[in-house]
């Protein structure tokens, strides 16, 4: 059966490890809990509105640029004077697309159907070309300008975000629309850096539900309708200016997803976050808590049992030794005198008690206090103690009396020994308190017989002592 101590230290451990992984796992799910009202209510709308914001930055400042332009002087001189030099409205258009670093710059005349860019003339629009219905469309607007996506016409390969700009004069005649277009390539490089920095997917679809812009990292963004999970979502997702909703995808993962109607391209922007990264985060976070918690139990538990340990030998100090002297107390004398007679007897070896008392011990307390007796006391048993061996047993047995119990040792070696402590007692003096008093003992030694109890060997070896005592102290004796 495990002791006690042991016991505790185990107990110890099943409640500071239970107590440390309980509080782990209830962290892990309240974290978990707190993580999806936090994913689908502030973080995916932040990160919506962060790309919409840049966007709409780049957005401004290009509404900003093509005002600049549709209300320049110059231009509307140009236009009125009868566009007779090209040159200078291609060499005007080069300037805007080189100081503001746009992808392209034009002007297109409501008289003439001239497209003018930067490179000069390049078509003139007409009503039957598909290519130009963006002109046609934006002539009839009302409001200043519009925003739309579209091929660029010097380059219908490129896709661009286009500003175009009505442009009036005096008498509000319209005389032309003139705008600047950027590259889609910019918002995709937008949608890279955020879906780099912050793990998430972020797309946009058209109104019909069409992926229009996305990473050029990730071609894996069918139609919503076609999408496994999401199929179901589509409708409200293209009928609402903002939506959040969660959905489990064809792996089977939980996704949180975020869209909000980007009112200038017609679009919705989608953000989605996959579950199991952000569980993999609180996963990885939940087993340094586990190490944490362990390694402190670990240290906790060493702590405590090193602790134990300590006061466990201390209080089996204070329980078998005499306080003062350090010497063996009663109890103990009792219970190793049965152990250490058995086995002589078991070896057919003799064993040997010496009873020592201190020669006028009595005066020494009168003369010079309690404190001084206590003195003489611990340095008498120093003393006994350098010349017994370290098999032997010294005992306080009551007051200035001692008994030392001796293994492996006959009468005659005990008397030799008694007679050496006797010696040194007698010849050094003993201090206390810059004083020193001089100090003889008397002795009794005797052998222990086969037959005989703790209490008559005790009991001779104290009748010894009597004798030495009688026949003038300072002596040893033995019976």
């Amino acid at each position: 059966m495990l002791p006690a101590r042991n016991r505790f230290v185990i107990a110890l451990l099943a409640l500071l490890g239970s107590g440390f992984l309980l509080t782990s796992v209830l962290s892990y799910f309240v974290a978990e809990h707190s993580m999806d009202e936090r994913i689908a209510g502030e973080i995916l709308p932040l990160t919506s509105d962060n790309v919409y914001s840049e966007i709409e930055r780049d957005l401004l400042r290009s509404i900003l640029i093509s005002s600049l332009m549709a209300n320049d002087t110059f231009v509307r001189d140009w236009i009125t004077a009868g566009e007779e030099d090209p040159q200078a409205i291609v060499r005007y258009l080069r300037e805007i697309q080189r100081e503001y670093g746009t992808t392209t710059a034009f002007f297109v005349s409501e008289d003439t159907h001239n497209y003018y860019h930067p490179t000069g003339i390049i078509k003139q629009v007409a009503p039957d070309d598909p290519a130009d219905g963006w002109y046609f469309r934006a002539r009839r607007m009302t409001d200043d300008y519009e925003i739309n996506i579209d091929h660029d016409t010097a380059d219908r390969s490129r896709l661009s975000i286009f500003v175009n700009y009505r442009v009036v004069d005096g008498q509000g005649r319209f005389l032309g629309l003139t705008g600047i277009g950027l590259a889609v390539e910019q918002v995709v490089e937008l949608i890279e850096s955020y879906e780099r920095r912050y793990s998430r997917d972020i797309y946009f679809v058209d109104r019909d539900g069409a992926v229009t812009l996305a990473s050029d990292e990730d071609d894996s963004h069918p139609d919503l309708q076609q999408r496994p999970g999401l199929a179901q979502f589509a409708t409200r997702i293209l009928t609402n200016p903002s939506t959040s909703l969660t959905y489990q995808n064809e792996q089977g993962e939980t996704v949180f997803l975020n869209s909000r109607l980007v009112p200038e391209f017609g679009w919705y922007l989608l953000v989605e976050q996959s579950k199991n990264e952000a569980e993999g985060q609180l996963l990885r976070a939940l087993g340094v808590n586990i190490i944490l918690a362990l390694t402190i139990t670990g240290l906790i538990l060493g702590l405590v049992y090193v602790t134990l340990n300590r006061y466990q030998r201390r209080l089996e100090q204070m329980a078998t030794t005499d306080k003062l002297t350090g010497a063996a107390n009663r109890h103990v004398f009792q219970m190793l005198f049965g152990q250490v007679v058995g086995n002589a007897r078991r070896r057919n070896e003799a064993v040997a008690l010496m009873c020592i008392d201190l020669d006028g011990f009595k005066t020494i307390n009168d003369r010079y206090g309690h404190q001084a007796g206590d003195g003489v006391l611990r340095q008498f048993a120093d003393v006994a103690n350098s010349i017994i061996r370290e098999s032997d047993t010294l005992c306080r047995w009551g007051g200035d009396e001692f008994l030392v119990l001796m293994a492996g040792c006959n009468a005659s070696q005990a008397a030799q020994v008694a007679e050496k402590i006797r010696k040194v007692v007698d010849e050094r003096s003993f201090t206390f308190s810059g004083k020193s008093v001089e100090l003889t003992i008397s002795i009794g030694v005797t052998e222990v017989a086969m037959e005989d109890a703790m209490e008559s060997v005790v009991a001779r070896a104290d009748q010894a002592l009597y004798q030495a005592k009688e026949a003038g102290r300072n002596r040893v004796a033995s019976l």
